[in-house]
């Protein structure tokens, strides 16, 4: 079992530069720490990533979020498939089986539903259980500012370090590091973050025993 995630860029088109939202994307692809044979950049504004290890898949989706959004006017759009990796292409848009597909065609299905993050397993209870909690995670997360993203961003990247370290990397002080994590509610998402360890956790020992 693995998750993918597949995204897309928002309102792209407004922007007459692509560097804009590719340096961005590509920076935050490059900085999961994940394979570049596991994601790729396709159609200039779209991207998918496979990630093997599951309980990461929303932290991921978060840093990628965050690493967009601090840009001034671009936000992004994803969906999380988790299941089976039937087919192993040379390139990632060329792999296949119930992880792509889930992921792929909840894509779709965002933009007429107006929310910018969704999951798909096999299971019905865990995606309307943790599709309600993105929900309420994106009542902020739609929300941060370019000086909300660019803290949770380096938040992300220094994760378990001391506020005052992140403050040495944006040079603001620690208080503004302070303010601005928490008007982007970072501990209640990191908070859902340890639930989505949680859930998936139970999803993978619950496929297992159906084996």
């Amino acid at each position: 079992m693995v998750s993918v995630i597949t995204g897309d860029i928002i309102k792209s088109k407004k922007f007459t530069n692509p560097e804009i939202w590719l340096t961005s994307l590509k920076d935050a692809l490059t900085k999961t720490g994940i394979d570049k044979k596991d994601w790729e950049i396709f159609r200039g504004d779209s991207f998918q990533i496979e990630i093997k290890e599951n309980k990461k898949a929303f932290y991921v989706a978060t840093y990628i979020k965050a690493c967009i959004k601090t840009v001034k006017g671009l936000d992004v759009r994803m969906a999380i498939g988790i299941g089976n990796k039937n087919f192993d292409g040379d390139m990632i848009t060329e792999s296949n089986g119930e992880a792509f597909q889930f992921s792929g065609n909840t894509l779709a299905h965002l933009k007429k539903e107006k929310t910018n993050l969704k999951i798909k397993s096999s299971s019905l209870f865990l995606d309307e259980e943790l599709n309600l909690y993105f929900k309420l995670a994106l009542i902020a997360m739609d929300n941060w500012t370019v000086n909300s993203s660019e803290t949770v961003k380096a938040a992300l990247e220094n994760y378990g370090g001391l506020q005052t370290e992140i403050a040495k990397t944006l040079s603001i002080s620690q208080d503004a590091v302070s303010k601005r994590l928490k008007r982007a509610y970072f501990n209640e998402i990191m908070d859902l973050d340890s639930m989505y360890h949680q859930k998936i956790t139970l999803l993978e020992l619950n496929l297992l025993e159906e084996k």
